[in-house]
């Protein structure tokens, strides 16, 4: 797995649960632990689906540091609604798209609040770092609101009119 963000490749400090969770530390646990996991007083992180409500984690989100939002292939775009809706929810932890995503995406994972894209092998060894972080100057408007204050493309040309 290779693991991004807008400086490039970064170290994972959230290592996944096993059978049992850790006695402290972090740990990254999937979606059907996170009852279980929030009673431990662990640094949690959460793994969700990409079908899954943010508003069923808004009463948890001051307790869950890092969320992991679930993305089985390029074209499903709902992690990037999820990301949006967590953050205007107040969600102020790490925020990582993880899966198959490709480097085109990359500037709008980081524009809908992602801090973080955990990639597999395959897609890293056809597209590395260097790759993602190139695509970082291309993309200079959106047709979305993004979560960084930047309005979309119509936005733009209303305000140039």
């Amino acid at each position: 797995m290779l693991l991004l963000d807008r400086t490039g490749a970064i170290d994972d400090l959230w290592p996944a649960s096993g059978e049992t969770l850790p006695a402290s530390g972090r740990v990254l646990v999937p979606l059907a632990r996170l009852e279980e996991a929030l009673e431990t007083g662990l640094e949690l992180g959460v793994e969700i689906p990409n079908t899954t409500d943010p508003r069923d984690l808004t009463p948890h989100l001051g307790r869950v540091a890092m969320i992991a939002v679930d993305f089985p292939g390029f074209a499903d775009g709902r992690g990037f609604s999820i990301a949006r809706r967590l953050r205007a929810e107040g969600f102020l932890g790490r925020l990582r798209a993880a899966g198959p995503v490709i480097s085109d995406q990359f500037s709008y994972l980081l524009q809908c609040g992602f801090d973080e894209v955990a990639l597999p092998e395959d897609v890293a060894e056809r597209q590395p770092a260097a790759h993602w972080l190139a695509q970082l100057d291309t993309i200079s408007a959106g047709y979305q609101r993004g979560i960084n204050g930047l309005g979309s493309i119509l936005d733009q040309r209303r305000g140039a009119g």
